[in-house]
């Protein structure tokens, strides 16, 4: 099976994981950029996207190293994401569906050399 399959899936299985906390939680979907935090959130992503894209040139070409730095760039992305949700969505529970995704992901990742 090709890469562009597996990535076909992951992101059907992701939508779905989604709808499915979504109505277990009973939680609506609520964004940051309706809030004050919208730009804390821009300026965020784009400060972490940028450090992470100008140290991807250090980072060997062993592929589990690759790997690593991918995940670690998940977590913090995502911790970041979980942080402004906590604080600009207060009654909210959706940082509870962020945490559950990305525990999801990261293992899905970290086990993608099987599905390959």
């Amino acid at each position: 099976m090709g890469i562009v399959w597996i990535f076909i899936i992951f992101i059907g299985f992701s939508l779905f994981i989604d709808k499915f906390l979504r109505k277990w939680f009973g939680v609506d979907k609520k964004k940051i950029a309706d809030t004050p935090g919208k730009k804390v959130d821009r300026w965020g992503r784009a400060i972490i996207a940028s450090i992470y894209l100008c140290t991807f040139s250090f980072v060997t070409e062993d592929p589990y190293v690759m790997k690593l730095y991918l995940m670690s760039f998940l977590i913090v992305l995502t911790g970041f994401q979980l942080f402004l949700e906590w604080k600009y969505l207060k009654n909210a529970k959706e940082h509870v569906i962020t945490i559950v995704q990305l525990l999801l992901a990261l293992v899905i990742m970290y086990n993608v050399d099987y599905f390959i």
